[in-house]
């Protein structure tokens, strides 16, 4: 019997092998495919060391770049998903991809 992961209906920071980083709710995984609902690319950030940290902190709106919101995405090759705190998506929700 094959275990639900414990990253659905999460908001989380997904990192891939390929496709850079994405943020956005984990609706499915299967293996290292993940699928995200209102999903955003980040691009580069700043004020966070790691990928925990842009999770756990956030990240500097101002000096960080994130793309346009898609409603769903899937992903391959995902290699990491870390759950982001109500903190970190408040500095997510005000990065815009034209700052």
């Amino acid at each position: 019997m094959k275990k639900e992961s414990p990253m659905i209906d999460k908001h989380c920071v997904v990192r891939t092998y390929t496709a850079g980083v994405h943020i956005g709710t984990v609706v499915a995984k299967n293996g290292s495919n993940v699928v995200l609902k209102d999903a955003r690319r980040l691009w580069y950030w700043k004020g966070a060391f790691t990928l925990s940290e842009v999770a756990t902190l956030g990240i500097d709106s101002k000096k960080s770049r994130m793309a346009c919101a898609v409603n769903v995405l899937e992903l391959t090759e995902a290699v990491e998903l870390i759950p982001t705190t109500q903190a970190a998506r408040a500095t997510f929700e005000v990065c815009n991809e034209d700052d």
